[in-house]
């Protein structure tokens, strides 16, 4: 019993960094959605207006931006 726990422990601990690298790779691209739509939020009306676009698009534009979904 002991050699499978310690086998369990040693795997665990070899996914480990995959795993804080998707992490991190998820955190990153929120930060680009949040930054993405911030800029977008700051655009007026009218310039959203003359780029076709309305301010109810933005989060799936946003979205589609970094996610490509």
């Amino acid at each position: 019993m002991a050699i499978a726990h310690n086998m369990t422990a040693s795997a665990a601990r070899s996914d480990a960094p995959s795993f804080f690298a998707g992490l991190r790779a998820r955190v990153v691209k929120y930060r680009t959605y949040r930054n993405t739509l911030t800029e977008m939020s700051e655009l007026s009306d009218r310039e959203l207006a003359d780029l076709g676009l309305h301010r109810s698009m933005l989060k799936g534009l946003a979205y589609r931006a970094v996610y490509g979904k």
